[in-house]
């Protein structure tokens, strides 16, 4: 099980996910997030996928951002798909655990 908290940033929306998978291709999320765009997406797409088509997608590809750009408000920068995406990688053993961030320079 993999486990992430997805803070946006300034809307303060922020969103908890837990990925499972047994054979490292199809995987469960269990999303819960104060955005609601994010969680009708998960009502809409249910819960399981296949980690090949979501996370090998070419960026802003497959079916969670084809999901989002034509529901979602516009706001190109929100993570929260990436790091959806980022949870069920690291699941499915296509990538190795490291934390990411976006920090601001003064």
């Amino acid at each position: 099980m993999t486990k992430v908290k997805i803070n946006p940033g300034i809307c303060g929306l922020i969103t908890a996910v837990t990925a499972e998978s047994e054979d490292q291709q199809e995987v469960t999320v269990t999303v819960q997030s104060g955005c609601e765009s994010i969680r009708k997406m998960f009502e809409e797409l249910g819960d399981t996928f296949d980690a090949f088509d979501v996370c090998l997608a070419k960026p802003g590809a497959g079916e969670l951002y084809e999901y989002a750009s034509e529901h979602f408000p516009g706001h190109a920068s929100c993570p929260a798909i990436a790091g959806i995406i980022k949870c069920m990688e690291v699941e499915c053993r296509l990538a190795l655990p490291a934390t990411a961030s976006i920090e601001f320079e003064k």
